[in-house]
Parts: structure tokens; C-alpha cells; sequence
């Protein structure tokens, strides 16, 4: 099995700074991509980043230029660092993998992390 830990959530002010870390562990083989996404009340999940295993990254417009997914993939952890945040990006964010796993090795498994609250006060 394996377990993504999200870490680094809290409460920022308007305009603020914010990393987020989240590391897989368990039976993994290798880790592909992996993402961000964020949900706020009332609101669908949306997709907010996204990171190749050989480092290309996807950024929407919502986000670019204030927003970084990075990894390391030695470590299997993606972060997320955040930038100029706005009270509209107050929100539960996720961590998700692509993963294969030790004992099945021809197919991609994808997982959750628990999600981390983030709230940016104006």
C-alpha cells in the first residue's frame, strides 16, 4: 500500500507565503506524476499543479506565476510553494500520485493524500 502525507497547511495573511510538502511512502516502485489540487466550500476540486518525474510542470492561469510545484524524487515528496496568496485561495489542498507499485509493476496506481487546510485571511 502506499500513503501520501501532506504537510505545511495553516492560516497566512492576505499576500503571504505558504510551502506545502507531501511525501509518498509505502510499496513503491517508482512515482510518476504528481499533482496538486485544492477544493474550497461549496466548490468543485480543481487541478492547480502538476509535475512530470523528469520535472515538467503545468501551472493554470489561476495560480501561474504565484504557484511552484517542485519534487524530489529522490525522497518521493512534491512540494508546493505559494506565493501572493488571496483569500480566494482558501481552500483544503491535496496531494495525488501516479505510483507504481513493487508487486505489480505493468500497470499506474493513483492516490490521495488526506488533504491539508490552507487559509489566507484579508
Amino acid at each position: 500500500q502506499v500513503q501520501l502525507l501532506e504537510s505545511g497547511g495553516g492560516l497566512v495573511q492576505d499576500g503571504g507565503s505558504l510551502r506545502l510538502s507531501c511525501a509518498a511512502s509505502g510499496s513503491i516502485f517508482v512515482v510518476n506524476d504528481m499533482h496538486w489540487y485544492r477544493q474550497a466550500p461549496g466548490k468543485q476540486r480543481e487541478l492547480i499543479a502538476s509535475i512530470t518525474s523528469g520535472g515538467t510542470t503545468y501551472h493554470p492561469n489561476s495560480v501561474k506565476g504565484r504557484f511552484t510545484i517542485s519534487r524530489d524524487n529522490a525522497k518521493n515528496t512534491v512540494y508546493l510553494q505559494m506565493n501572493s496568496l488571496k483569500p480566494e485561495d482558501t481552500a483544503v489542498y491535496y496531494c495525488n500520485a501516479d505510483v507504481v507499485i513493487q508487486a505489480i509493476r505493468d500497470r499506474t496506481y493513483n492516490y490521495w493524500g488526506q488533504g491539508t487546510q490552507v487559509t489566507v485571511s484579508s
